[in-house]
């Protein structure tokens, strides 16, 4: 009796998943857990665009730095170029800013693809249920197996993938705030009063001209001399700060994908007896 009543439940409860499944991927864009995953990546989003910003300001300053010629005490045609050793340093921050750039990127992408692939898994799960069905009145081992994989690769793209990153945004901000705020302290020290452009004479004499011209080649001097005895200092904080990115948005959603994944697996090659 007790395996004749279950029997006649399975019908009705596969008819019920994929109701529920179909209705989860007509209605993705508006589940809580997907829209939690999509802020989550804004949010890293708009926190890697202010460092983006603050990389390129920085390497328009030391470019503009290396094409100051001086001689003597004022700015001279044919003269040196003192600032020229800081070009290394302009070199990395502008390949840092190169991967801080393609972070963005990739979490624009994603912001964007969760919703249509959690829509793609709720849509697998509802044809595992409908095969499922199938499978009740009389289908093959085979398609018992097909339904069985595709439920839980279903369940895992439209719960374990926003699942993912619902779950770094809850634990992501605790391991890593202490390193991204000793650095971000950092690179706002060194980075202070920056300015890529010498400012314009206030005056219409010459010697107001000399005077702000050497005031604003002091100031380069400051700037760029204080940016080149840090620069071990910098670049080790531009680069931690883009791991934390890399970990928040990458490495620790990848993690927690994988766990799920093989779980997921697991119950998709399991064979029911």
């Amino acid at each position: 009796m007790v395996t004749r009543k279950s029997g006649g439940r399975t019908p009705i409860l596969l008819a019920l998943v994929a109701a529920l499944a179909i209705c989860a991927a007509v209605f993705s864009a508006q589940n809580p857990v997907t829209q939690s995953a999509q802020t989550y990546a804004r949010t890293v989003a708009t926190a890697s665009a202010g460092v983006y910003l603050t990389l390129r300001s920085l390497n328009a300053f030391l470019s503009t730095a290396q094409e100051v010629e001086v001689g003597g005490s004022f700015v001279v045609q044919g003269s040196a170029q003192p600032f020229k050793l800081l070009e290394p340093v302009d070199d990395t921050i502008e390949r840092i800013a190169s991967l801080v750039f393609t972070l963005m990127v990739v979490t624009g992408v994603l912001s964007v693809a969760l919703g249509p692939a959690s829509a793609l898994g709720y849509a697998m799960l509802a044809g595992a249920a409908v095969l499922g069905l199938v499978v009740r009145h009389g289908g093959t081992g085979r398609t018992g197996m097909l339904a069985r994989r595709l439920g839980w690769y279903g369940l895992f793209l439209g719960l374990a993938l926003p699942g993912a990153f619902l779950l770094s945004s809850l634990i992501a901000d605790h391991m890593t705030q202490d390193v991204l705020s000793q650095h971000q302290a950092v690179v706002a020290e060194l980075t202070a009063g920056l300015d890529p452009h010498i400012e314009t004479p206030g005056g219409t004499g010459m010697v107001d001209w000399f005077r702000d011209t050497r005031d604003g080649l002091e100031r380069y001097g400051v700037l760029a001399g204080n940016i080149y005895e840090r620069a071990d200092d910098l670049i080790a904080s531009l680069v931690s700060i883009t791991a934390v990115f890399m970990f928040k948005l990458l490495i620790l959603p990848a993690l927690i994908m994988g766990a799920l994944f093989v779980v997921a697996r697991f119950f998709a090659q399991l064979d029911p007896r």
